[in-house]
């Protein structure tokens, strides 16, 4: 298996593996609507994706986006999104997919890399727990929908 940081060519495979994300999350399919939401991310560099190849298919992803820390005057990172493939799990991938996270965000000179996941997802939070992460009980976050 491969590691690596995603590119616009690589825009088919992740964009197969973000419907699928998405699909996961319950939201309807549509292969061409995560095709141009990927694409604008990498063209723009509004994220970062890294993405597990095997065998020459893709297999998992990880998407980072970065925010900024007015308090530490540094860059986080958010772990906005991990996928593996249904048939790919247990295999490690998301383990590989932490650690390209976490090795990206030690290049950048990064203060954290921080995550949400489904207060139901026992595997992620398992995972996550596993690899330092630690559950905020400081603070309660908030959202404002617009739509």
């Amino acid at each position: 298996m491969e590691t690596y940081q995603a590119t616009i060519e690589d825009l088919e495979g992740v964009s197969n593996l973000f419907n699928s994300y998405r699909i996961f999350y319950k939201q309807p399919s549509d292969v061409e609507g995560a095709k141009k939401y990927i694409k604008e991310r990498l063209e723009n560099e509004e994220s970062v994706l890294f993405v597990v190849k095997n065998n020459q298919r893709y297999v998992g992803f990880t998407q980072l986006y970065p925010i900024f820390s007015s308090i530490s005057m540094k860059k986080s990172w958010i772990l906005n999104d991990m996928f593996v493939n249904q048939e790919a799990r247990k295999l490690g991938i998301g383990q590989m997919l932490l650690h390209e996270a976490r090795n990206y965000a030690l290049k950048t000179d990064a203060k954290s890399i921080i995550l949400e996941t489904a207060p139901d997802n026992y595997a992620a939070q398992k995972l996550y727990e596993k690899n330092g992460y630690v559950r905020d009980t400081q603070f309660y976050h908030y959202e404002l929908s617009l739509t």
